[in-house]
């Protein structure tokens, strides 16, 4: 083995290994031990048929992708003009900027759901101000249904996403915009047709982020959501710990680790796609 391949396989060993040891051999024993509980493999078969046959995980799949994109959306929204607002930010302001967006990203998402959950109440402080405006007669339910969820979850990842995209901004030459600026083109012509552009890997890469992080949310709609915003890690931890029925909880894990590894996978080609295209 040559010696700077040795190398740079000295250097991710270790991570290799804590991530062996940390996700990948408790995950893989937890589905070992409960498929095997099951038995032989017809009646593995059997009951992941059973499983994905269930009206109520089928809705636990489509609420959690539903929840996730909505929550996709809303963050990219939010984190866009952010984040470019970030990215032409100097000095006192951009430190102002930066605070915000990381320091709520240190406190425990425990902390900040309770948070949202005293401020969206009946009696909390945006019902207050609707109600003081004279815009509502009766307090808005915004807590413990989907609303409470989105916005809850929005405001946990949105720093997922103005990170990724400040990242990307930062590296957009301004050469190219002072180029398309001094050929005359308006400032709107200069963002839709060279900003946006080159910053689309971004996009798609800070999407993907929040979507795979997303779809295992559980403390935020555990919290804030309704009967009808049951998420698949909610599912599966009522399985484990109020049904006992790990077989099921496994089945249920490997469904949302293939989901969430397929991801990945995209995202992977994504950010090869772009790091080729810088190279280029």
């Amino acid at each position: 083995m040559p010696l700077r391949l040795a190398a740079k396989w000295a250097l991710i060993a270790p991570a290799l290994a804590l991530l062996l040891l940390l996700f990948i051999t408790p995950i893989g024993w937890f589905i070992w031990e409960s498929l095997t509980e099951l038995g032989s493999l017809e009646e593995v078969w059997l009951e992941t048929q059973a499983v994905l046959g269930s009206r109520a995980i089928l809705g636990a799949i489509l609420n959690t992708n539903g929840i996730a994109l909505t929550v996709t959306v809303m963050v990219l929204v939010i984190g866009y003009p952010l984040s470019y607002a970030l990215s032409r930010a100097r000095g006192l302001a951009f430190s102002l900027v930066l605070l915000c967006i990381v320091i709520p990203y240190f406190t425990s998402v425990i902390v900040r759901t309770y948070a949202w959950m005293v401020i969206l109440g009946r009696n909390g402080l945006i019902n207050q101000i609707l109600l003081g405006l004279g815009f509502v007669s009766e307090p808005v339910d915004l807590l413990y249904n989907r609303t409470g969820v989105i916005i809850g979850m929005t405001y946990v990842l949105l720093p997922y996403m103005v990170l990724t995209l400040y990242a990307a901004m930062k590296a957009v030459d301004q050469r190219l915009l002072q180029a398309a600026e001094g050929m005359g083109a308006k400032p709107m012509a200069v963002f839709a047709k060279v900003f946006l552009p080159l910053t689309l890997h971004g996009v798609t890469a800070g999407s993907l982020i929040v979507f795979i992080l997303a779809l295992g949310f559980f403390i935020t709609p555990a919290l804030m959501g309704g009967p009808g915003d049951i998420m698949m890690a909610m599912l599966i931890e009522r399985e484990i710990e109020l049904s006992h029925n790990w077989p099921v909880a496994a089945l249920m894990t490997i469904v949302l680790l293939g989901i969430t590894l397929a991801l990945y996978a995209l995202y992977g080609r994504v950010s090869d796609k772009a790091e080729g295209g810088f190279a280029r």
